[in-house]
């Protein structure tokens, strides 16, 4: 929460000192290229099949010493292929451009191949930094590694903020990429200490004579796979959004910090806590099972709990939220409705992707990473199908402005998400019998949700000549405390379990 929150801080900067400009485009594009090595190797992929392994390992096998030479041969892989990867990537950024933003022409261009060789190097250290995390994980450590984003964010944060007067948006956007390079060494230096102390010590280790280690190999492939496709999703928005021009791609990333708030404080986060749980207990028998049924209910009881209210209040009060985060500065009254437009639109598969965390996360605990990467395949291919035509043709055929394809982007790839997790739902079902969230439950999540929306729907229509952070705070003051009132009164508990635990600490 405290990694998203400031995440929020630095949007609001960027928004400040950017707006929705040429020169953010390039830097969002700039993150993005080297950002498929994070992403394809960081934390999903490395989760999905070391800690499985490492678990069994340390806690069911009771055999530390093997645990920790498959951990490091597993580092010392990790770091050798981030090596090659990075230089190989900035000498073909170029091409990479090409690939990811064809719509890039001249200035805009050039600036991007810039910023992209200032980057990648510290991606590869972010790709490492996943590495502490599963480590961290695997020994329940949980709160350091997601801690240590806040400083990468703290790190470009500062750098606009100490060296803004005076320069343009290009020279700006390169600092902004150095902070981001020592935001990643920051990242990594946090977790390293800890992550070699429960290894025993540092080595290196390259051999693949284990057995454990080909396993994590095997499994890591799929798992790798997965998140290529999840990426080629990502990349392919970025390129339909490259068409729709000047701000188009700097929206869509203002979307994505607020989809991914819900996404990974109450989706990966359950999911994340679950995996060395479901990953030590996994067994054969009637007893494992209901065992796993229980564990995968509870999960997503708690994933709804959360992001059914993030739904409606993306949905009903999103010009609010928004204006509330970003409307300073360049960042314009009519920058904070389209926003608003693509990101309701967006909503419409939050929940569909939360849950379905919670269930490729069963599937990795049974060393199955194979299995969400075919469904991943589906939605990609339904999303790009969906894009492509809901982004580019359909507005013209619809007699609407271009600003509405990129809410057609988002909304394509929400129904594509809808259809990724009941595929998965079902091929558990194989596995765990019928595992969905109880019926009676998601009413009262709705209804308590629903309920919340109204007084502060209507306090946002009595409120909007007031500056955009004061109307904006009491609004989400209202439904936040209107939806833990209603969920106290109807039985969530999900929903209230947070506060009470809390109030004990």
């Amino acid at each position: 929460m405290l990694s998203r929150l400031i995440g929020f801080v630095r949007e609001r900067i960027f928004a400040h000192y950017f707006g929705n400009s040429d020169a953010l485009d390039a830097f969002r594009t700039a993150l993005k290229v080297p950002n498929l090595l994070q992403n394809l190797f960081g934390d999903q992929a490395i989760s999905a099949s070391f800690i499985p392994v490492y678990t069994q390992l340390w806690e069911r096998d009771r055999n530390p010493e093997e645990a920790r030479r498959v951990a490091w041969t597993v580092g010392s892989l990790l770091a050798l292929a981030m090596a090659v990867l990075v230089l190989v990537g900035v000498l073909a950024t170029p091409l990479l451009i090409d690939l990811i933003a064809p719509g890039f022409e001249g200035a805009k261009r050039e600036l991007t191949i810039r910023l992209v060789r200032v980057t990648f190097p510290g991606i590869g250290l972010l790709v490492l930094a996943a590495w502490c995390l599963g480590i961290l994980n695997s020994h329940r450590r949980m709160l350091l590694p997601y801690m240590a984003p806040v400083l990468w964010n703290a790190a470009m944060i500062a750098s606009l903020v100490l060296f803004a007067d005076g320069r343009g948006p290009d020279q700006l956007a390169v600092i902004l990429a150095y902070g981001a390079v020592v935001g990643s060494a920051l990242q990594l230096g946090v977790q390293l200490p800890g992550a070699i102390g429960l290894l025993g010590g540092l080595r290196v280790r390259f051999g693949l004579a284990s057995a454990h280690v080909r396993t994590v190999l095997r499994n890591f492939l799929p798992a790798l796979g997965g998140r290529g496709v999840n990426q080629a999703a990502a990349y392919v928005d970025h390129i339909i959004a490259s068409f729709l021009g000047t701000g188009a791609i700097s929206a869509l990333g203002y979307v994505q910090d607020f989809y991914m708030l819900p996404v990974s404080v109450f989706g990966m986060a359950n999911a994340n806590a679950e995996l060395p749980e479901m990953s030590s207990e996994i067994g054969s028998g009637e007893e494992a099972v209901e065992r796993a049924r229980q564990r995968l209910v509870a999960g997503l009881q708690r994933v709804a709990a959360f992001v059914v209210p993030s739904v409606v209040a993306f949905v009903a009060l999103g010009d609010s939220i928004v204006a509330l985060v970003f409307q300073t500065g360049a960042f314009r009254r009519a920058d904070v409705e389209w926003v608003w437009l693509v990101l309701a639109a967006a909503s419409v598969g939050l929940l569909a992707v939360t849950m379905a965390r919670m269930y490729a996360s069963a599937f990795w605990a049974r060393h199955d990473t194979r299995t969400p990467l075919r469904f991943a395949l589906v939605r990609v291919a339904l999303g790009a199908t969906g894009g492509w035509l809901l982004a580019l043709h359909a507005p013209g055929w619809l007699g609407l402005p271009a600003g509405f394809g990129l809410a057609g982007l988002t909304l394509a790839s929400s129904l594509a998400g809808w259809v990724e997790m009941g595929l998965l739902r079902n091929a558990l079902a194989r596995h765990l019998g019928r595992v969905v969230l109880p019926l009676g439950f998601a009413v009262r999540c709705w209804g308590a949700a629903i309920g919340a929306a109204l007084p502060a729907f209507a306090l946002k229509l009595w409120l909007h000549a007031l500056p955009p952070a004061l109307s904006g705070a009491v609004v989400c003051a209202v439904f936040g405390a209107s939806y833990f009132g209603l969920a106290l009164l109807l039985d969530v508990k999900e929903a209230t379990a947070p506060l009470a635990a809390f109030r004990r600490r």
